[in-house]
């Protein structure tokens, strides 16, 4: 059996167990009308496991519904791979949140049986000396982060591989890296039930939420009652809570590609070449290297068209693909012509302008909304879940008005990079 296989091999056995230990915990266990927990999370993707697995952490009894299952294909947080990086600016609530996940990301990647967190650093470029870089270096001094300023001459000393003749500058960031994005949140899941939660799979009805929640109905007819509600429902939340959401949360379509290095070169696998992100005047492109064995990753950090996540296809559009096609012809030449081994269709739910989503309905006082990742969101999922359950128990000393339902506006421009 190929290194290929027998990979492939443990991630389905994996699966499996994962599948066969939430159904032992959870799902055989006939819920009755009147059963009653303290929290029920309703998406189990990044921000509500976290959340889920926190509270739990805290001695909460706590039910985490999914519709399709946690990281599904559909999901925001179902997708293979995410970078972590440090470097926003200015906006050091994100570089903060950042660094703080790490030690959750490693802790989780342990708990796997194949890794969760790739510690590939991240090198982040610029055409020009942007305000951003000098914001980002003083953030990261201010935090003691390890961070290295790299001129033209180092970057092309260090990634002969890319082609540097129009980047003035590049912040490494050895620290940061990849996260296989279904791997963490479905090892996550099977944490949270190891450690007593419940799971389901389930969808929930959109609920009435003029006053505090006594109770949520599900698509069987179930009904489930409990303290606390926290939807964090990634795209589907404009869909539950269409009034309030549903001109603040923006469901974009994305896609990304994987493509083949040629055979034997190991210029392009995570020895030789970090995760990676290229400002481009704010355009960003971004990307990671041939990780186990999936092939070189890229993608164009621009708002797509819309899409519905329970009806929107997911077939690549050949604009998209010649659009990262051309730009791997000038960045990285090598790559020009290597043969695509997977495309992937996903979506962002963007705020306005990019800031998360964490704070208590209007009406229903009972109920936390957690979401708008806006594309850069996963990486945040631990420090996410830690401040959704803090404020949900009372812990919380300081509220960041930056995540506030009323600083989210109707008309997006996006402010976060």
């Amino acid at each position: 059996m190929s290194r290929i296989s027998r990979r492939r091999a443990i991630v389905s056995t994996m699966a499996t167990a994962l599948a066969a230990g939430v159904t032992a915990n959870s799902q055989d266990k006939k819920m009755s009308k009147s059963a009653t927990w303290d929290s029920i999370v309703i998406g189990a993707g990044v921000f509500g496991a976290w959340t889920a697995w926190y509270l739990r952490k805290a001695g909460r009894r706590v039910l985490l519904l999914d519709a399709l299952g946690a990281a599904n294909a559909r999901a925001s947080s179902g997708g293979e791979s995410r970078l972590t990086r440090g470097s926003y600016g200015s906006d050091e609530v994100y570089t903060r949140f950042a660094l703080n996940s790490l030690s959750q990301w490693k802790w989780l990647s342990g708990q796997s049986g194949l890794p969760v967190f790739h510690p590939t650093g991240i090198v982040f470029f610029f055409q020009k000396r942007e305000a951003y870089v000098d914001q980002s270096l003083e953030v990261h001094r201010r935090l003691q982060l390890p961070t290295q300023e790299l001129d033209r001459a180092a970057l092309e000393r260090r990634y002969p591989q890319a082609t540097w003749k129009d980047i003035e500058v590049g912040l490494l960031e050895p620290g940061f890296g990849v996260l296989m994005a279904r791997r963490a949140v479905q090892t996550l899941v099977g944490a949270f039930v190891k450690s007593g939660g419940e799971y389901r799979v389930a969808a929930v009805k959109p609920p009435a939420a003029d006053r505090a929640l006594s109770q949520v109905e599900l698509s069987d007819g179930t009904t489930v009652s409990a303290g606390n509600y926290i939807f964090a429902g990634g795209p589907w939340l404009p869909r539950l809570f269409p009034r309030l959401l549903g001109q603040r949360i923006f469901v974009t379509r994305q896609e990304v590609f994987f493509f083949a290095p040629p055979a034997g070169d190991a210029r392009f696998g995570a020895a030789s070449l970090p995760g990676w992100a290229d400002f481009n005047d704010g355009d960003i492109y971004y990307g990671m290297p041939d990780l186990e064995g999936r092939g070189f990753k890229i993608a164009h950090d621009k708002h797509g068209p819309p899409i519905d996540p329970d009806r929107g296809d997911r077939v690549a559009s050949p604009g998209a693909l010649a659009d990262v096609r051309a730009y791997m012809a000038r960045r990285f030449p090598a790559l020009a012509n290597a043969p695509l081994n997977e495309e992937r269709v996903c979506q962002y739910e963007n705020s306005s302008n990019g800031d998360l989503l964490i704070d208590r309905h209007p009406t229903a006082d009972n109920v936390l909304l957690v979401g708008a990742g806006s594309g850069h969101g996963f990486k945040h999922g631990p420090e996410v879940g830690r401040y959704a359950s803090e404020l949900l128990t009372g812990k919380l000393k300081t509220v960041e008005p930056r995540f506030s339902l009323e600083t989210k506006a109707e008309q997006q421009n996006r402010a976060v990079h």
